[in-house]
Order: structure tokens, then C-alpha cells, then sequence
């Protein structure tokens, strides 16, 4: 079969609008397509490919667990999924994990463990959760309700209730909405979709602070930030903060489905059996991936490169800054950053992108007007300084049309 992006359109539900152009491998930082035109990648999956592409390590974990055993339902436990949890609870505050396959179905996990807690323990009455503008949380409908982002939860009927939004390092607008009836605070501990935006210090601890007067949980949504992305292995490391639920999916598999919610023993004990689960959650074929890659990461090597390669980053995009004048600011944590377009260019980053695709670097965009870079954890040097040259061409491009 001669496979072309016209069959996209014959044959997939059209939620999607993918580049006309396909690839076919990958080898750390670089992709082909299949014409073999190599592209150098700063999107890494939308900070999924942490480890970049074809990775020996999680090559190697695939390959060996391809020959033993691929799935077993909950019934039973297995041994890659405990090997798993058992770091994941070791590097962590946590103390109990619970496995799914994405990011929306760990975040699905803890606001319905964060209402199951407030209900047995205050009552009905205590079940507003409360999230941030320009939040992302996931696709299904109660994540994308509690997202902060009406666009993508419009149209779908009657939304779930008892769900408010604050503004992102606004502390007031937050104690303007939170009560005694309030179960759980859930934010991103940097805005991803949102156009890469960090917490002020005072905001983030006066989050914890305000969840601790109101017995309200603080579910940190780690889908983006965590496995190494800020240059901790988990955000909250860096933030002088400890949420009591944490969610993490993205890197944890390096690119194999799979998706985790971290909490202590006194919350988990919330979820008794039957009252949640999934088919795959803690699917050995993909927990012994992400115990490869989390191996990997979480080592003190790959957490400080990731600080000399967001410096690299930082600099070389100030000095294209420099020459074309199409930034109002270049922020971001570790391999986290972004790009804020100014005034003349504002609401064309996608013109960026598919600019950038055409000089061979694949790029990302956090709303209209932000260029988001997550690439591997481990991408050399060299190949940040090669991509931002293409980049730079890009924006000349632009800028010279």
C-alpha cells in the first residue's frame, strides 16, 4: 500500500489537521520522513520523547520484555508495574501510585479520588475544585471542564459542576473563589498550553497555604513538567512546595503510552477496590519501557544537562531576538521554553512552525502567539546549536517577507 496524506482524509476522523509531511524514523534528535528529509527535533512529541527517538535503553527494556509477557489484566499484579511503582514512590513524597495509559486518565484518577476524599471525609458539600485560565489538563470531559480553556470544552452539552477558574499567579483570585466547600486546587506547576508561564514564588507556596487553611487537596498536574522536563525530576522539587496529589504521563514512558497519579497512603485509601480502574493501567510492556526511561532520567548526569541546555536555549534564542526583533520575552524552566511573539508578529506562531518545518526542525506552539521547544533531555549540544540556526532562517524568512 502506497501510504500518502491524502488517506488521512479518507479514513480518520478529522479532529486532527497533520503536516503533509510524514515520518518514518528517528535516531536520538533527528527524524526522517519518507522522502528521507532529516528534521532536527525540538517538539519531541509534545515533551513525550524525553530520551529522544529509538533510545538503546528503551529499546533494549522493549525488546525484553516483547518476550515475556505483554498484558495481564488487573486481576493480577506484574512484576514491571511494581518495579515501577516502587521508584516512582522511592524518589518521590508519595506513597501509593495508581497506573493508567495518558495524562487525561491520571488527572480523570485524581479528581475523582480528590471528590471521593472530601465526600467521606466533610461531606457531599465539599466538592468545588477549583483550577486556573488557560489551564490543560486532558481531552476527556471532566478534565477538560476543570482545563481552563473554554474552547476546548464548549459544544459537548451539560458540563460537570462544582468546577471554578482562578487566574494563573493571581493569588487574590483565588481566595476570592476558595471555601471550606472547596475539595481540591489543581494546576499545572508551569503553564504548558497556556504559553509556558512559571509560578511566582509567592503564588505557588500561597497555593499550599491556602489549600492547608481550607483542607483542600493540591493536585499538581505533572503531565508536561515531570520525568526530568524543569531540570528536577519532578517540578515541585524546584518550587519549595509538596503537593498531595501529583499526576505524571508525557516522558514517564519515553514514548510509550502510559500514564501515573502519585499520593500518600491516607489519600489513596480513597480509592477502594472497585471504585476505579482501567483495562491497560500498569501494563507490564509499557511500565517496563517507563522504568527504562525513568532509570535514565533520573540520574544526577541527565538532570543537570538539562540546566546547561535550556542556558544554550535561552542565549541563542536572545541573540536571534537581537537580530530580528520578533520576541517580547524568551521564558520557560529547563526544557520547558518558550518564545512570546511581540505585537507585530502576535497570533502567527504556527506561521513559525510550518516556517521552521521548511529549513528541517520540528517546533511547537503554545497558543497563537507562543513558540514552544521540549526536546529530548539529552539532545547534544550540537544539535540545539544546528536546529536554532534553522530556526533562525525561519524567522528571517518571515521576517523578510
Amino acid at each position: 500500500m502506497n501510504i500518502t496524506r491524502d488517506i488521512f482524509d479518507d479514513v480518520m476522523v478529522p479532529n486532527y489537521a497533520p503536516s503533509a509531511v510524514i515520518p518514518v524514523r528517528g535516531k536520538g534528535s533527528r527524524v526522517w520522513d519518507q522522502k528521507d528529509n532529516e528534521y532536527i527535533d525540538f517538539a519531541g512529541g509534545i515533551a513525550v520523547n524525553c530520551l529522544g527517538h529509538c533510545h538503546p535503553a528503551l529499546v533494549e527494556a522493549l525488546n525484553e520484555q516483547g518476550q515475556k509477557i505483554w498484558h495481564l489484566s488487573n486481576v493480577m499484579t506484574n512484576e514491571p508495574a511494581l518495579r515501577l511503582a516502587k521508584k516512582l514512590v522511592d524518589a518521590t513524597f508519595a506513597d501509593k501510585v495508581y497506573f493508567a495509559n495518558s495524562g487525561a486518565e491520571a488527572n480523570e484518577a485524581a479528581l475523582k479520588l480528590a471528590r471521593r476524599w472530601a465526600l467521606e471525609n466533610f461531606g457531599e458539600q465539599k466538592s468545588q475544585i477549583i483550577s486556573f485560565k488557560q489551564g490543560f489538563h486532558g481531552r476527556t470531559f471532566f478534565t477538560v471542564t476543570v482545563g481552563g480553556q473554554a474552547a476546548y470544552s464548549d459544544g459537548f452539552g451539560p458540563k460537570p459542576g462544582a468546577i471554578e477558574h482562578a487566574i494563573y499567579n493571581d493569588l487574590a483570585s483565588l481566595e476570592a473563589l476558595i471555601s471550606d466547600n472547596t475539595c481540591a486546587v489543581m494546576l499545572e506547576p508551569i503553564q504548558g498550553e497556556g504559553g509556558i508561564i512559571a509560578p511566582t514564588d509567592e503564588f505557588i507556596k500561597g497555593v499550599r497555604a491556602l489549600c492547608d487553611k481550607h483542607n483542600a487537596l493540591m493536585i499538581f498536574d505533572e503531565v508536561q513538567s515531570g520525568v526530568g522536563r524543569t531540570g528536577h525530576l519532578y517540578a515541585y522539587m524546584g518550587l519549595g512546595v509538596t503537593p498531595d496529589i501529583l499526576t505524571t504521563a508525557k516522558a514517564l514512558g519515553g514514548g510509550f503510552p502510559i500514564g501515573a497519579m502519585l499520593t500518600t497512603t491516607d489519600i489513596a485509601k480513597h480509592l477502594k477496590v472497585g471504585t476505579h480502574g482501567s483495562t491497560y493501567g500498569g501494563n507490564p510492556l509499557a511500565c517496563a519501557v517507563a522504568e527504562a526511561a525513568f532509570d535514565t532520567v533520573n540520574t544526577p548526569e541527565v538532570l543537570s544537562g538539562v540546566a546547561q541546555r535550556e542556558a544554550l536555549f535561552k542565549t541563542k534564542l536572545t541573540e536571534i531576538n537581537a537580530k530580528h526583533n520578533v520576541f517580547s520575552d524568551i521564558r520557560g524552566l529547563g526544557l520547558l521554553v518558550g518564545a512570546e511573539l511581540n505585537e507585530t508578529y502576535t497570533g502567527r506562531a504556527k506561521d513559525f512552525l510550518n516556517a521552521s518545518m521548511e529549513q528541517g526542525l520540528m517546533t511547537l506552539v503554545a497558543g497563537a502567539s507562543v513558540i514552544r521547544f521540549a526536546p529530548s533531555l539529552v539532545i547534544p549540544l550540537a544539535d540545539i546549536e544546528a536546529g536554532l540556526e534553522r530556526f533562525e532562517k525561519a524567522v528571517a524568512a518571515i521576517v523578510n517577507a
